[in-house]
């Protein structure tokens, strides 16, 4: 037989589509063409390809050899396309049987000397393969190094080589591969400890509102007050992840080719420099990549010295903050991305950054303050549902013995007030839309009058009074009150007022 056909998976976005791969042997003068949209990594496997065959001792055939993966259309890029293309040409060379080429989908990069090197996005591709393929579901043959992270995908066939050779030797029935048995176990997942933290009880009370109903949060306060280690504990009091939701993050990660599997429902803790351009934020480049804001999916974004950060590149989080995903478009293609982070950012009061403290260091005039607060912009700060002070600590705050409350304790208050929520409305309270807000979010008489008098005293938008209606749903939730009291709306507008100046 001349002619072969595989199966493999792209990478485009998230989105792992189905690739097709047709190996055609014709006589004439020796060739050896790749067509279908291929990039460079791929035009360069043809190298690759032919020294791993005459490596593992098969005939590589003097013949005109034609590639072609499909669809057309759709770019093709990386190494991964190496393993089935070299299988393709012995299979339709008659070397290897081609029957049973159908029932799996292969991926893998082929070293010279025909040893197999791990791939980026074992772990989308294979999810595709087993949620998103409504055709016969396959096998997936894939380089052992991959195996462990693509076996995170429950009810996925996996079957690991370290060569070309042992996988011919699969398919030809010499020496079958072993199915690869998951070893992942849920350890212990060990975060930097609140109770390290010294004094700090409101701004500790208020990310642990933020925590609950998936806030925003700003930061304001002096150098070394501890605004960067309050933002590190952070997603240790956060609700444990689902199995959904650690799929999701690990997939994106894999993207990138940097997951460790250590890491495993671990909610991810992104802290990029404020020298980050606006495409390492929110992701791109020719083949989109995801970007700091979908690497934080399901886990918290931290960006400390906000106003350092310039101010084009603050404007993109703007949509995301919003809509929990970004989309990427580009001349010859689009990506989609999830972006549901929390946001927690930290500020100095000034450009010194001694306003407010209690050894009055603070030389900056009015108007270098104002200047320097308005780096960042009003809608995005109308964005941000909660603002904190985190003040200087005093002598005898920062040499006495640590009292606080340990990560675990706020952890369990928190998952009760973020199961109450998902029992009511299905999703956390930041998540809410208007009319859900309208419906889960209204306070009795006499704290729809309190929010009227903060409406008018601070004028606040219409963004800002239900971000405040749905801060104001949280501290009653972690409370265990079913109504909004004057109490939990006045806790909620505290947190506005300093944006709001």
């Amino acid at each position: 037989m001349s002619l072969a056909v595989l199966y493999s998976r792209a990478l485009s976005g998230m989105d792992a589509p189905e690739v097709v791969v047709e190996v055609h042997l014709a006589n004439g003068l020796p060739s050896f063409t790749i067509v279908g949209l291929p990039e460079a990594e791929v035009k360069e496997s043809k190298d690759r390809v032919r020294a791993a065959i005459q490596t593992a001792q098969f005939e590589f055939p003097a013949k005109r050899i034609t590639v072609n993966l499909a669809p057309a259309d759709l770019p093709k890029e990386s190494g991964r396309y190496d393993l089935p293309i070299a299988l393709g040409i012995l299979a339709a060379s008659g070397q290897i049987p081609s029957e049973p080429l159908n029932r799996y989908e292969i991926a893998g990069e082929l070293a010279l000397t025909g040893e197999l090197r791990p791939i980026r996005g074992a772990l989308a591709m294979t999810y595709h393969m087993v949620h998103k393929t409504a055709t016969t579901k396959r096998a997936f043959i894939l380089p052992q190094m991959s195996a462990q992270e693509a076996s995170l995908v429950k009810d996925a066939i996996i079957y690991p080589a370290n060569s070309l050779l042992e996988v011919c030797a699969h398919l030809s029935g010499h020496t079958a591969l072993q199915q690869y048995e998951s070893s992942v176990q849920q350890q212990n997942i060990l975060y930097p400890d609140f109770n390290e933290v010294k004094g700090q009880s409101q701004a500790k009370r208020a990310l642990e509102i933020a925590a609950a109903g998936g806030h925003s949060v700003l930061m304001s306060g002096p150098p070394g007050t501890g605004k960067s280690m309050l933002a590190s504990r952070f997603a240790g009091i956060l609700p444990s992840m689902t199995e959904s939701e650690a799929l999701e993050s690990a997939a994106i990660q894999s993207l990138n080719g940097n997951y460790k599997l250590e890491n495993w429902k671990r909610r991810p803790y992104r802290s990029p420099h404020h020298t980050a351009s606006g495409v390492a934020l929110v992701g791109g480049g020719g083949i989109p990549r995801p970007g700091e804001i979908s690497l934080a999916h399901h886990g918290v974004l931290f960006l400390d010295e906000l106003p350092e950060f310039e101010r084009k590149v603050l404007e993109v989080l703007r949509e995301p903050l919003e809509s929990g995903h970004i989309t990427i478009s580009r001349a010859a293609r689009q990506a989609d991305f999830p972006a549901s982070f929390q946001l927690l950012a930290a500020m100095n009061p000034c450009p010194c950054g001694y306003l407010g403290h209690f050894n009055n260091k603070c030389r900056c005039t009015p108007d270098n303050v104002a200047r320097y607060r308005a780096k960042i912009s009003g809608p995005l700060l109308d964005r941000i549902d909660m603002y904190i002070e985190v003040p200087a600590l005093k002598e005898d705050e920062l040499t006495s013995a640590s009292s606080a409350e340990n990560s675990s304790t706020i952890r369990a208050r928190v998952e009760k007030a973020r199961e109450l929520q998902l029992k009511r409305q299905g999703k956390a309270n930041f998540a809410l839309g208007s009319l859900e807000i309208d419906e889960y979010c209204q306070p009795d008489d006499a704290g729809l009058a309190l929010l009227k008098t903060a409406i008018s005293r601070l004028n606040l938008s219409a963004r800002a009074y239900h971000r405040i209606l749905k801060v104001a749903r949280t501290i009653a939730d972690i409370s265990g009150v079913a109504a909004i009291k004057p109490a939990h709306i006045a806790e909620a507008v505290q947190y506005r007022r300093s944006d709001a100046n």
